[in-house]
């Protein structure tokens, strides 16, 4: 089953890597667009070549909607990091006071943020589903592309279903590992004593 899990992480990782790569570029060629944009429009260089700087200003600039693309783009990439970040323990953690807990303490406030941490995922991707079918029924499209925003709401309710899945995976298994003192995951953060 930890297997299936964290290949299920790992692609969605991929995935949200694949669409957040996408994001990058298109962002830079949107910025080099307007930037040529811009210097197509200059005096100096319709002084040097007036037909090839209009035909130049009229085709080339910034990628129309690109604001759009990135909002929508970067909350599917978050939730799809989570889910690998769950299962292999990538999440900030602060030992101050932990490192000097005993085994079973620290097996219990691992346990409890595990729990916390399911919970929140299910209550984000409850609530995303509520507003993607919001979303749906409304009609609501984007201001410059036109494209249903329920779309967005979508791709990340996917995502977020998927991390609320690992995330309720870790907590079984923290919480059995709490109860029964024995480690199932070895993940390089607990505490041997």
């Amino acid at each position: 089953m930890h297997n299936l899990m964290k290949g299920l992480a790992r692609i969605m990782a991929m995935i949200g890597g694949a669409a957040l790569s996408f994001l990058i570029l298109m962002t830079c060629a949107s910025i080099v667009g307007r930037l040529l944009n811009g210097l197509f429009h200059a005096e100096w260089t319709r002084a040097i070549s007036p037909d090839f700087a209009a035909w130049m200003a009229s085709h080339v600039g910034p990628v129309n909607g690109d604001f759009e693309l990135v909002e929508a783009g970067v909350a599917f990439a978050i939730f799809s990091f989570i889910p690998l970040c769950q299962i292999t323990a990538g999440h900030a953690a602060v030992d101050v006071f932990a490192n000097g807990f005993s085994a079973r303490a620290n097996r219990i406030l691992r346990m409890a943020t595990e729990v916390v941490f399911a919970l929140v995922l299910v209550l984000i991707a409850w609530r995303l589903a509520a507003g993607t079918v919001s979303k749906f029924e409304n009609g609501e499209t984007s201001f410059l592309l036109q494209f249903p925003v329920w779309w967005a709401y979508a791709a990340s309710l996917f995502s977020a279903v998927v991390a609320a899945i690992v995330g309720l995976y870790m907590a079984a298994i923290r919480i059995y590992e709490a109860v029964s003192g024995q480690i199932l995951i070895w993940d390089g953060v607990e505490v041997q004593q």
